[in-house]
């Protein structure tokens, strides 16, 4: 799929990039888009950062023993939120690849939905750098706080 930018560009673009371009087992993830923000407000807010809140529902399958939802679903998460921040920044699909990816625990989350707001600190021609606040769906609480870097292709 090449960058495609439309004068429709939303959250519905940012969807269709969800359902077509990440590889099926990220897609038995479920994973929702909840919010997405790519124009920046009015009063120029300097603290803004173009991105995307997505929802990962719980189940059982993504579970370690003691129900608690795994690191690696929360990873996942937490990078597939960034590509979709990066299609918000980019204002349609870029091809891009992750380069780097720090995740920390903060506590376990358990039979509770997770958001992921996901917020592009940076972008530049060649590379993007993010961070991501998972936060249990329950309480708000955080989960993890993760940074990451991906080469724009």
């Amino acid at each position: 799929m090449q960058q495609q930018q439309t004068a429709e560009f939303g959250i519905a673009e940012a969807k269709r990039v969800l359902d077509e371009v990440f590889a099926p087992w990220v897609l038995d993830l479920n994973l929702s888009i909840e919010g997405f923000d790519f124009t920046p407000p009015p009063d120029g807010s300097a603290d803004w950062q173009p991105g995307a809140i997505l929802r990962m529902p719980f189940s059982e399958r993504l579970c370690r023993n003691g129900g608690v939802v795994s690191g690696q679903a929360l990873m996942a998460f937490a990078d597939t939120a960034m590509v979709i921040a990066n299609v918000a920044a980019n204002r349609g699909y870029r091809a891009m690849t992750t380069v780097d990816q720090t995740t920390h625990f903060m506590r376990a989350v358990t039979a509770s939905d997770v958001l992921a707001d996901a917020r592009v600190v940076r972008l530049g021609r060649t590379m993007s750098f993010g961070r991501v606040t998972l936060s249990s769906a329950t309480d708000n609480k955080p989960v993890a706080m993760v940074s990451s870097a991906f080469a724009m292709l």
